[in-house]
């Protein structure tokens, strides 16, 4: 097998093999779909009795009640303060550049009056409560809590509950930390289903949010995808995905270490260049044989690049934006000197990352834009994670006398033509007669 697979889009078959490298299958596990209804099933009759066995089974903990499971407000700033300084810092300056972007994501409420004295608009407002799943144990992922935490907390979200497994009691410090700096309002050693199960039912200790957000596992995104209905979830990510096009000008290095930094996430992640130099590509891939002996993560990343990456040649970078548009990556870099004639042809991607200095592994903790990203094509119809994620509209209507003449009519018409006459009957009660 190949230590990256080599394509050529002006190759005859090349349309094909580009569907057979970026084929997914996300199909259900039958077994894991079964486990996850039955604890949610469970965990919705029986509410905290349920979660409080499924935690002692899954993560060995003993506790009596859901009390038990709560870290308190002041643990979380405790592990704050006892971080080595380097970390704290850094923890909050990517705290304040995210909470900066994602301010200017604000909707406001509008409204307009018409000249009969009819008003219309828009009332925005935030959820009441979210819950923020965070993965626990030895996963650390405290950029996931501040990308999720903090656009709820721009939003006005009124309660955050994040919950996070701590198998044997493992409590991660830096997690802990995050929600300090994010401000998350409450923290339970909750993981699995049925910490989804009790955030979307709500149980007799913890109150239904209105949104799940935030990363699992396999058992996790099977959760969130049943109770969406219930409540709102983020969305049901698949394996993460890189897309570079690079002009040949970017250091050989930096593309192959750019291209590790998603394989290192599991076997099944996508790294992909194109470029219409092939000396680039060839240098590329003699650094990625030289660079990957090297890496911590070497197993999964060879088999992430053997399996689902590749180095594909195009004719131009015109060429390169119109594949970049069919796949519709999650992360795209415009490796290129002038990216900005390059982003004018892009159409679907989740985040872009512009010229050479704007590598993606900024975008995951520090940039400022949120990591949540659209994966798996999704970025054709799907946005990043955001303040209007936590946002609602609701509409106004207030319909003067006058303006009621008129669009009464209009609406009795419509109401008659579908063969509703109680519609047409409510909108003609408020015409004036003669």
């Amino acid at each position: 097998m190949p230590l990256i697979n080599r394509l050529n889009a002006l190759e005859p078959d090349f349309s094909s093999k580009l569907n057979d490298l970026l084929r997914y299958d996300d199909a259900q596990d039958e077994a894991i779909e079964s486990a996850v209804a039955n604890i949610l099933k469970d965990v919705q009759q029986r509410g905290d009795a349920a979660v409080i066995e499924y935690t002692q089974r899954f993560d060995q903990i003993e506790c009596t009640c859901l009390a038990d499971l709560v870290i308190s407000q002041e643990e979380c700033q405790q592990a704050l303060q006892a971080l080595p300084a380097e970390q704290k810092q850094a923890l909050e300056a990517a705290a304040q550049r995210v909470r900066q972007y994602h301010e200017r994501q604000l909707m406001q409420s509008w409204h307009y009056q018409e000249d009969d004295g009819t008003v219309l608009g828009q009332q925005v407002t935030a959820m009441d409560r979210v819950g923020l799943y965070v993965p626990g144990g030895k996963a650390a992922y405290p950029s996931s809590v501040l990308m999720n935490a903090i656009p709820a907390k721009v939003a006005g979200v009124k309660q955050i509950i994040m919950t996070t497994p701590t198998p044997h009691g493992q409590r991660n410090p830096l997690v802990l930390a995050a929600a300090a700096v994010a401000g998350v309002d409450q923290v339970l050693t909750i993981g699995g289903a049925q910490a989804i199960a009790a955030l979307a039912y709500g149980t007799q200790s913890m109150s239904q949010v209105d949104k799940i957000v935030g990363p699992g596992n396999a058992f996790v995104a099977a959760a969130k995808r049943r109770v969406f209905g219930t409540v709102g979830i983020d969305m049901v990510a698949g394996p993460s995905e890189i897309l570079i096009i690079c002009d040949g000008h970017t250091e050989a290095d930096w593309i192959a270490m750019d291209l590790f930094s998603q394989a290192e996430h599991d076997e099944l992640a996508q790294a992909i260049l194109l470029s219409p130099d092939p000396d680039f590509l060839a240098a590329v891939e003699a650094s990625i044989a030289r660079q990957l002996p090297q890496m911590p993560r070497q197993a999964i990343i060879a088999s992430s690049l053997a399996h689902r990456g590749a180095l594909i040649q195009v004719k131009d970078l015109a060429q390169a934006c119109t594949i970049a548009n069919q796949i519709a990556p999650e992360h795209l870099e415009l490796s290129v000197q002038d990216p900005s004639s390059c982003l004018a042809q892009i159409r679907h991607a989740g985040a872009i990352f512009l010229g050479p200095y704007s590598s993606e592994a900024l975008g995951d903790y520090c940039a400022g834009p949120n990591h949540v990203l659209p994966t798996a094509r999704t970025a054709r119809f799907s946005s990043p994670l955001g303040v209007y994620d936590f946002q609602k509209r609701s509409s106004l209507i207030q319909v003067s006398a006058q303006g009621a003449q008129h669009l009464g009519q209009i609406a009795a018409t419509l109401a008659q033509g579908e063969g509703l006459p109680a519609h047409a009957a409510s909108a003609q009660y408020r015409i004036k007669k003669g």
